[in-house]
């Protein structure tokens, strides 16, 4: 049986319409469900983002936990790209399956993947981790300025000056990697919280149960570009600041006066040349800087510099010598305390000033080898620091603008108590033309294998540890040292190594080895020949003189414990300590104008320049 056709076929207008309306409906729904749940998407997120950014601004961190918590923000504000692809709700017809739209969720879900990497690899090493930061800023950065540029939406100004300020901060993870993850997350945190608070302000300005009057609509926008511009602001003001902390002042560079003649003695310890100094000079005191010779690390012919303090009058009269190693100053020539603007401020320099304009004594100071003449610098390698020293106070001797005494006190803060320890120690041998009535050493670096262990993954601990590996490369070649560091420590290693610990210069080079990933020497290196030649700098005496050792207890640096366990040594191997312990005190607090042991020491010494009995005591050390 043959039917009609129309019976069964749908008219195809009909069929049209009804299809329209069935595609109509069936996207109206779907979207209408998404919108509902993307809304409620947004104030979670926004409030996510607020809360990560927060941690940032009031968590103190690890680096690894800086890494793991910058993922889990990029990761949200991934999934805020992909949720807000644009200024007005999407809906039939709204374009949403435009290229802008699209490119837009393409970046969206690489800020997933970006964020997710971080968080899942936070030990992967700092300068990779600041890289993903860097690609995921740009990437957030392009997706602004895409959704700024799709069709319909608005605020394009404020867009772009979002995503301006968005490579401003990328701009400080190219050039201070680590740095923004350690010292600069307070600025990254901020963009999160910035990022959170912006949706939140989009949901609340964006459920318009009534019509908005026009005036209402202009004063969000301009509440939106308002807070773009100050996160710009914020932003070029970070990248600017950065670079003028973290750069470091430009070097002094040494002039004609550091450079031997052709025809340089043969006998170390022999004065060259002097001139005298006019910057940095305290009142009551006249000074010079002297160029000298000396030897290397390996026992050749060198030439070093220094200074010399004295009393504005000095009379006649041989005075008494104070022979002093310096701490550290850094281990490039632009770096020697001679040419420094505070010449005589390193250390006990409040003590050593006393000495000199309240005493009457001469304090003669070794720049050593590699500072201000040429190198390499033998940095905290104890017997040639030794040598230095006693070349300098051997030069003095020869110098006709004073007369001073072969009896002499040594002092040495830090770096340069390690120094004073090794110049006491050697004093037999290399110098006995000297009586030393007294050494003193204050935060020495005692146990330099210890102390390499204890701070080898600590901020101040990476930067002593890079300017080791920058010196001892050359100085001991056969270690090899720079070929064994561990991944990423290289190129931190040498910027350190230009920089300058005293001045204006400290702070970067503390900063910058925060920029290290993880410790500079791995463990198979400290276990190895270059363990053992960290072993060997430990003075370990006899001493020639009654021996002075002042601790701060809250030294972040030369820890406590292992300066109590090398004095107890000593004490167990019969040399007697007079061991001063300075509760509250760091390392540099130690040595500082207003310390306790500012005038002790200075007593201490006149007390040993007039022979009295010396205050060892090695039997009250505490047990263990």
């Amino acid at each position: 049986m043959v039917g009609d056709e129309s019976a069964v076929l749908p008219d195809p207008d009909e069929a049209r319409r009804g299809r329209s309306d069935r595609l109509s409906g069936g996207i109206a729904r779907p979207i209408g469900v998404i919108a509902r749940q993307s809304t409620a998407i947004r104030i979670v997120l926004g409030l996510a983002l607020v809360a990560v950014g927060a941690v940032f601004l009031l968590v103190s961190m690890t680096v690894q936990t800086i890494a793991l918590v910058t993922g889990i923000g990029i990761l949200l504000v991934g999934v805020a790209v992909l949720v807000v692809p644009g200024d007005r709700a999407e809906g039939p017809g709204s374009g949403s399956r435009s290229l802008p739209v699209i490119v837009s969720r393409v970046l969206g879900a690489l800020l997933v993947l970006l964020g997710a990497g971080m968080a899942l690899w936070p030990a992967a090493g700092a300068p990779l981790l600041a890289q993903l930061l860097t690609v995921a800023l740009v990437v957030f950065a392009v997706a602004t300025v895409i959704r700024a540029f799709r069709p319909g939406a608005d605020q394009r100004v404020t867009g772009i000056i979002g995503a301006v300020a968005t490579l401003a901060v990328a701009a400080v993870t190219v050039f201070w990697p680590v740095l923004t993850l350690v010292v600069f997350r307070l600025g990254v945190g901020a963009w999160f919280v910035f990022i959170g608070l912006q949706l939140l302000v989009r949901v609340l300005w964006r459920r318009p149960q009534a019509p908005r009057a026009p005036g209402g609509r202009r004063g969000v926008r301009w509440l939106r570009t308002i807070g773009a511009s100050v996160a710009l602001v914020l932003a070029v003001a970070l990248a600017a600041g950065s670079g003028a902390l973290l750069g470091g002042t430009p070097l002094p560079v040494p002039d004609a006066f550091y450079t031997p003649p052709a025809d340089v003695p043969a006998q170390a310890g022999t004065l060259i040349r002097s001139a005298p100094m006019t910057v940095g000079v305290p009142a009551g005191a006249k000074a010079w800087r002297i160029l000298y010779t000396t030897t290397n690390p390996d026992g050749s012919p060198a030439v070093s510099s220094g200074t010399v303090l004295a009393p504005a009058e000095p009379g006649p009269d041989p005075l008494p010598l104070l022979t002093v190693s310096h701490g550290t100053v850094g281990v490039v020539p632009g770096c020697a305390p001679s040419l420094s603007a505070e010449p005589f401020a390193d250390g006990a320099g409040t003590a050593m000033v006393d000495m000199v304009t309240k005493h009457g004594w001469v304090a003669v100071t070794s720049d050593y080898i590699g500072l201000g003449t040429k190198g390499p610098h033998p940095y905290l390698v104890g017997d040639a620091e030794a040598r230095n020293v006693w070349d300098a106070s051997k030069a003095v001797l020869g110098f006709s603008e004073l007369k001073v005494s072969t009896g002499t006190v040594i002092w040495g803060h830090s770096q340069g108590g390690q120094g004073s320890l090794w110049t006491g120690q050697i004093a037999a041998s290399y110098a006995p033309e000297f009586t030393v009535k007294g050494v003193a050493a204050f935060a020495p670096a005692s146990n330099l294998y210890a102390l390499a262990e204890a701070i080898k993954s600590e901020t101040a601990g990476k930067t002593v540890s890079a300017y080791i590996a920058a010196t001892w490369d050359k100085v001991f070649p056969d270690l090899d040292v720079e070929k064994n560091l561990t991944p990423g420590s290289a190129g931190p290693v040498e910027r350190i190594g230009g920089l300058c610990f005293n001045g204006h210069d400290g702070l970067a080079a503390i900063l910058r080895g925060s920029q290290v990933p993880n410790q500079i020497f791995p463990n198979a290196l400290l276990a190895g020949p270059f363990g053992d030649k960290l072993k060997e700098q430990e003075p370990t005496g006899p001493f020639p003189a009654p021996l002075l050792v002042a601790q701060g207890l809250a030294d972040p640096l030369v820890k406590p414990v292992i300066q109590d366990e090398w004095v107890k040594a000593r004490c167990d191997a019969g040399i007697p300590v007079d061991y001063r312990t300075y509760p509250g005190l760091g390392h540099v607090e130690l040595v500082g104008p207003d310390s306790p042991l500012t005038p002790q020491l200075e007593q201490w010494t006149l007390d040993r320049w007039d022979g009295k009995a010396p205050t060892p005591d090695c039997d009250h050390l505490p047990a263990g």
